[in-house]
């Protein structure tokens, strides 16, 4: 028997999911997403498994809705309304925090994003968007340019293995020995991440994936007139934002880019995070 799948809030992947879900034969119903399809939130809060957005919220407060016109959903106000029990519950990028309101409130909210295999998934269109957002504001090619890939985890590899591709000259830096190893490995240059300083003056285009404040005004002060800077890193960001305008140093924010420039590649994933999790959990699909 097919699952009955409610999909609440959420942005441009929420929508391809309800259909890629759909398309496999299930039903599907939707809430806050905006559209002619949505129906009540209670309704929908009482189905058999609920997907809820990546992130479940932005501000701790109100379920992520961006596409709700202009609409808010309360976190207290939905809570009730989900039944327990047998019910699946899941989210994308819960956070400790927000996992413990929910337990406190009885219910297991398990968090798709959290897997291996989402996490992959997702690098390649955080890759690939990152690359065609730092062309767009560059007034020449990748091949040659010398680039810099700030941390070596699942986004700097795919990150530097796209560059390198497109003949890019590039160093990725780690702090693991194991990594920096991987990194010699393919045939990049390699910096040690907490050992930039002296290193920086030469590069073209950086590329940040640390979500630390690591290019603080000392390192700042050391990179060459026009240099480029992508943080991919989530909040507080990889870039210590007052020095970089004060030094006009340019600096495009591009978080959360598989949910902005690949969203069917995104709700692919996620469609896989949720069955492999159910399969798991021994339930039908």
């Amino acid at each position: 028997m097919k699952n009955l799948f409610a999909i609440i809030g959420g942005d441009q992947r929420q929508r391809f999911l309800a259909q890629l879900l759909r398309d496999d034969g299930h039903t599907v119903l939707t809430a806050c997403l905006g559209g002619g399809d949505d129906v009540p939130l209670k309704e929908a809060a009482g189905a058999a498994c609920v997907i809820l957005p990546l992130p479940v919220s932005r501000d701790g407060v109100n379920l992520h809705t961006p596409l709700w016109e202009g609409r808010t959903a309360p976190l207290t106000a939905l809570y009730p309304l989900f039944p327990g029990g047998s019910q699946v519950l899941l989210g994308g990028n819960i956070g400790a925090a927000l996992r413990e309101t929910f337990a406190m409130q009885g219910l297991t909210l398990l968090d798709y994003y959290d897997r291996e295999e989402v996490q992959i998934a997702n690098a390649v269109p955080t890759a690939e968007g990152a690359i065609a957002a730092a062309m767009s504001a560059l007034n020449r090619t990748l091949h040659r340019m010398r680039c810099l890939v700030i941390g070596y985890g699942r986004i700097g590899r795919v990150l530097s293995h796209r560059l390198w591709g497109l003949g890019a000259q590039v160093t990725a830096t780690a702090r693991r020995l194991s990594d920096l190893a991987w990194i010699d490995a393919y045939g990049y240059a390699s910096l040690r991440t907490d050992a930039l300083s002296g290193h920086l003056s030469g590069f073209d285009l950086i590329f940040n994936t640390v979500p630390v404040p690591l290019l603080r005004r000392d390192l700042l002060t050391q990179l060459k007139p026009g240099c480029l800077i992508v943080d991919l890193a989530s909040a507080p960001g990889g870039v210590e934002a007052r020095a970089a305008e004060e030094l006009s140093i340019p600096v495009l924010q591009a978080q959360g880019l598989p949910g902005r420039t690949a969203p069917a590649t995104a709700a692919a994933a996620v469609r896989g995070a949720v069955y492999h999790i159910l399969e798991e959990r021994g339930e039908p699909i």
